[in-house]
């Protein structure tokens, strides 16, 4: 039997692991380790939404943060809107993450969950959450934060995005979320050629925290990408 786009993207979860050295004050988090329940409400939310082999459009994130992902093990997805609006609740653990406002906001305009997950799969060239150490403990970190930090994870990229696209993606066009994000995948596609042309949209953090009065503007934009 021909295993449904859901089957591939929980088997990739469920292998993921990085064996790399990150530079000293940096550390990779794998919620599907730390938590039990975010396999399974992983699993729930894919055969919900994923349970075809439909070719879908890549919506590329940076990498997953601590209160998002780090938790749920779904992209842009905090624990109130993988109940609230995914219907599936996550007893160990409550979430709020800025981003997964957006996001959400965003898919009820695009037509609601169903439709927008058919159509579009979201992931992160470093599917795993990274943080750094500060003053008062530990902080989410972006994956080029540091130079050292992009050296040490870039083979783990490349191998990642590579491993998304065989889950059946359209790499005709891919979304790459925040300029920073973009310059890096840039590089990265310029050396393995792993799409035709990227669309660049402003991180949904940058719009909840900056641009919060013209977010409808935004998701518009999103759609009008997204759609056409």
């Amino acid at each position: 039997m021909n295993k449904t786009f859901a089957d591939l993207v929980i088997t990739f979860n469920e292998h993921l692991t990085f064996s790399g050295e990150l530079p000293e004050g940096f550390e990779a988090l794998n919620p599907y380790l730390d938590n039990p329940e975010t396999i399974e409400v992983m699993q729930k939310f894919y055969h919900k939404y994923y349970n075809d082999s439909d070719k879908r459009k890549f919506l590329i994130g940076i990498n997953p943060s601590r209160h998002g992902a780090g938790v749920t093990g779904v992209p842009f997805t905090d624990t109130k809107r993988l109940e609230a609006v995914c219907g599936i609740k996550m007893k160990s653990a409550r979430t709020h993450e800025v981003s997964s406002v957006f996001i959400y906001d965003m898919i009820e305009d695009y037509g609601g969950a169903d439709l927008f997950y058919k159509d579009i799969y979201i992931n992160s060239p470093f599917p795993l959450a990274i943080v750094k150490k500060a003053k008062n403990g530990w902080v989410n970190a972006n994956y080029y934060d540091d130079k050292k930090l992009f050296e040490a994870v870039k083979d783990f990229m490349i191998d990642s995005l590579k491993k998304h696209i065989s889950l059946n993606l359209d790499t005709s066009e891919v979304f790459v979320l925040g300029k920073k994000n973009a310059e890096f995948i840039s590089k990265l596609n310029k050396e393995e050629k792993l799409f035709d042309t990227m669309t660049v949209l402003e991180h949904p953090r940058y719009i909840q925290q900056y641009k919060s009065k013209e977010k409808q503007l935004y998701i518009d934009k999103y759609i009008l990408a997204l759609k056409k």
